[in-house]
């Protein structure tokens, strides 16, 4: 009978002794968790933020598991070609495990883990240095939406604003922010005082592996980019 592919022996020679115990034992979990359940998923994520995520990954805690962190690593488990993948056909899957990226284990049926996934998103205020995902430009006349003893303020975020008749006054545009731009500690409270949430914790499906299948979400990829060994 031959031997499994399963079988052989976690080689992390090339990475640093110290944590070596540690990758190992995620390489180990990761391959364990292929045997025991029925898929598995790669996906991307955008402005990750750790609560939300452990939110989501709740509803596959009776039926999954996740898993975060080095991506080389998480290709080594899984196999970086044809000649050393623990399933058939799952390296594939391993090639796309690039930039911010993750996976997931699971048996839970393949449509309620797409409407999962495509469902969620969470809009959050951008801290300090984020990149502004859009210009948010505020037009010369009333801000009704401060009131009057908030003008010292607003003129410390260095908006042109005065008082005129009790009112808080923009008396010139003001760009907050541009797209494309790190914000600024003055862009980041003006839009939180606005109540712009610019950045989105999103996560994304790249593609889904089974014993049976192969598939590809994302558009722009093509089987022949993952199918050389």
């Amino acid at each position: 009978m031959p031997k499994s592919k399963r079988d052989r022996p976690v080689t992390l020679s090339k990475t640093k002794k110290k944590g070596r115990d540690h990758k190992e034992t995620i390489v180990n979990a990761i391959r364990e968790s292929v045997e025991k359940y029925s898929s598995v998923y790669v996906f991307s994520f955008e402005n990750m933020r750790n609560i939300k995520f452990n939110e989501f990954r709740q509803q596959f805690m009776h039926n999954g598991r996740f898993f975060l962190g080095s991506n080389k690593v998480m290709q080594v488990a899984l196999g970086r070609s044809a000649s050393d993948e623990i399933r058939s056909g799952i390296y594939k899957a391993s090639k796309l495990i690039n930039g911010n990226a993750g996976l997931l284990a699971t048996d839970m049926p393949k449509d309620e883990v797409e409407s999962l996934f495509n469902a969620y998103e969470d809009a959050y205020f951008s801290k300090t240095g984020r990149i502004a995902a859009e210009t948010v430009e505020l037009k010369e006349g009333p801000l009704e939406q401060f009131t009057h003893d908030m003008e010292p303020f607003l003129r410390k975020q260095k908006m042109p604003v005065r008082l005129n008749k009790g009112t808080v006054e923009l008396i010139s545009d003001f760009v907050v922010c541009e797209e494309g731009k790190a914000l600024s500690p003055e862009s980041a409270h003006i839009l939180r005082l606005l109540g712009k949430k610019l950045s989105t914790f999103k996560l994304t499906l790249v593609c889904r592996w089974s014993p049976i299948d192969f598939e590809l979400y994302q558009e722009g990829l093509d089987l022949s980019d993952v199918e050389t060994s």
